[in-house]
């Protein structure tokens, strides 16, 4: 039994950091390489496990030695690995990103074994998705399986959740089975065509994905924190101050913050609060599952930023 289970990809991250971003035709001389396991599922379900919740994973990697690598980081973390498809017809999935100076960054994702993600191998986890109290999933499998995941949930009468990315055009059916929708602002405008890039934009798009079937959406919106729109409520999520050193997982660590939290029993507010906060510490690190903070670690921020956190603005 898992209180979360997340449905999405694994890969392993070549990550080249550089003091900018390459332009077009640009050769440009790194300052560090790192290779580690990511991918939005395997990211967030180690965010979640971290949180002190027993969370399951469901994907697919190759029978290589990149999958042998995202084996054994679970197993160092005590997750479940029996869960992982592994198919030696396809490699293990790849994401090349490049980090500037300030954080920011640029991916290509390959997803290789990841697209052998189908509601047939969906379907053969179902009775473990079923159990669980929060169903989290995202659009890195093909969106035939996330479809798939969302609706083993909401007949199980789970809370499901879906991160939108990377931004895709969806239609309203997957839309309607997502009780919260997390996008960034990328995503709420590529799901919208609103541009969102502000406050209130982002409230107009969240509406927008109201309108088209989701219960609650959440807009992330970087070191401005977030916005939640429900049925009967809208508030602002608060920011962090942190030294951000890499930007890359902090979206991840936010949503499986969250599904964490909410598995917990936790209120929207206090939820998104702690997601807030594992989100903002995922900046202060390099890497992706290296960059996952703790329980530990989102706690002591929650006491050291109450006089300190941002509203948004």
């Amino acid at each position: 039994m898992s209180d979360v289970v997340v449905v999405g990809s694994l890969s392993v991250d070549f990550t080249a950091r550089a003091e900018r971003l390459p332009v077009v035709g640009e050769t440009l001389i790194g300052s560090g390489f790192a290779t580690a396991p990511g991918g939005k599922g395997n990211n967030q379900a180690i965010a979640s496990a971290l949180q002190g919740v027993a969370t399951a994973l469901v994907g697919c990697i190759g029978a290589d030695h990149l999958g042998d690598m995202i084996v054994e980081v679970f197993d160092e973390l005590g997750l479940d690995a029996t869960h992982l498809v592994r198919d030696p017809s396809v490699p293990t999935g790849i994401a090349h990103i490049t980090v500037d100076a300030e954080g920011r960054n640029t991916i290509v994702i390959v997803p290789q074994a990841n697209s052998l993600m189908s509601t047939e191998r969906v379907l053969d986890h179902e009775a473990l998705i079923g159990s669980a109290r929060v169903v989290l999933t995202q659009l890195e499998i093909p969106v035939e399986a996330t479809h798939a995941a969302l609706t083993i949930g909401r007949e199980a009468g789970s809370l499901t959740i879906l991160n939108p990315a990377p931004a895709l055009q969806v239609d309203d059916d997957l839309l309607r089975l997502a009780d919260i929708c997390i996008p960034n602002e990328v995503e709420a405008s590529e799901l919208t065509g609103q541009k969102v890039i502000d406050r209130a934009s982002a409230i107009s798009a969240a509406s927008v994905l109201r309108d088209r079937g989701c219960r609650e959406v959440v807009v992330t919106l970087g070191e401005r924190g977030a916005v939640y729109v429900g049925p009967d409520a809208t508030f602002d999520v608060r920011a962090f101050k942190v030294d951000a050193v890499d930007t890359v997982a902090a979206g991840d660590a936010f949503c499986g913050a969250l599904a964490a939290g909410l598995a917990l029993g936790a209120s929207r507010a206090q939820a998104l609060d702690r997601a807030s906060a594992a989100g903002a510490l995922a900046t202060t690190l390099p890497g992706a599952t290296t960059s996952l903070p703790t329980a530990g670690a989102v706690e002591s921020l929650l006491e050291r930023g109450r006089d300190e956190a941002l509203p948004y603005g």
